[in-house]
């Protein structure tokens, strides 16, 4: 078996990818003789997994989905058992262990290719029937937003980031844990352009969950930082093409207009922060400078 190169590429990331790439192959011919599937079409990647295109025994064609499971993804199947097919993809089965998942197959169209208020009014419309009661198993959003403020109030004065935006952040992170309201709902935490895929028996859906009990005013964040290139460009100037996506988020799903923005801020300093641990080595789309002037521009937008 031939592994798409961005697959073979996931192994320069440690020791622990290399040892799931390495048994990719005999996890896909392991799960295709125990599901009855033939791969059925040219394998794909994610950021985080393998898809391979499939036909079940009954010639239903599905997609078969192989993830290295970490904190973030470890419970998506989780999130699309409690969501049955409603607003997301369908899944048939899975099997956790091996980090296994049969999904409806959808078309290979995503919102990236619409226009952008017309995609966020999607999402936000999206939001309303993914924002379910959080199932027990979920880590708490509250757990991951601790850790960051951590790291956030570490960060040296002399950072490249402004410090009444990063203090701001540590200050409402904060606030948001001692917060009942920053958890409960199960949240999709990554629902962006990329991950809500055209459908036969629904327009949109969302698809790689990144499953948390947590807060619907959480969610905007990725709305506005993916696509970029759209918002830095835009005759509106970025400033207004940021709050024109960020205002249609929240008013299309009727979320408080304070309380998305807080987290936004979060989310944006947070992203940043990453960015500046990342290590020498790692490769990003988007350089440094570049990616930092893009969180501070949106948390900063967004407050206007």
């Amino acid at each position: 078996m031939r592994l798409p190169d961005g697959v073979l590429g996931m192994s320069r990331r440690g020791p622990e990818w290399a040892k799931f790439v390495d048994r990719l192959p005999g996890l896909v011919r392991g799960l295709c003789d125990d599901w009855e599937l033939q791969r059925d079409g040219w394998m794909m990647h994610g950021y985080c997994a393998l898809v391979v295109p499939v036909v079940t025994a009954r010639g239903h064609r599905r997609i078969l989905k192989v993830a290295f499971q970490d904190a973030e993804s470890e419970h998506e199947h989780v999130a699309l058992a409690r969501w049955g097919g409603h607003g997301a993809v369908r899944m048939d089965r899975a099997d956790p262990r091996r980090g296994a998942m049969l999904l409806e197959q959808l078309r290979e169209v995503s919102l990236a290719e619409a226009w952008d208020i017309e995609a966020c009014t999607v999402v936000g419309q999206l939001y309303g029937r993914l924002h379910v009661p959080a199932p027990g198993q979920l880590r708490p959003l509250t757990s991951f937003v601790a850790a960051w403020a951590d790291d956030m109030a570490a960060l040296p004065r002399n950072a490249p980031l402004p410090h009444r935006l990063v203090q701001q952040a540590v200050s409402l992170s904060r606030d948001f844990c001692s917060d009942q309201d920053s958890t409960g709902t199960m949240v999709h935490a990554d629902l962006h352009y990329d991950n809500v895929l055209s459908a036969d028996r629904e327009p949109w859906l969302a698809i790689d969950p990144k499953p948390m009990s947590g807060d619907p005013h959480y969610e905007p964040a990725p709305m506005l930082y993916n696509r970029w290139p759209e918002l830095r460009e835009s005759p509106l100037g970025a400033r207004a093409a940021i709050r024109r996506r960020f205002h249609t988020l929240v008013d299309t799903a009727g979320l408080d207009e304070d309380r998305a923005r807080d987290w936004v801020v979060v989310r944006m300093m947070n992203q940043a922060t990453w960015r500046l641990l990342d290590p020498p080595e790692r490769s990003r789309s988007l350089p440094d400078e570049e990616f930092l002037t893009m969180c501070v521009a949106i948390a900063k937008a967004v407050q206007d």
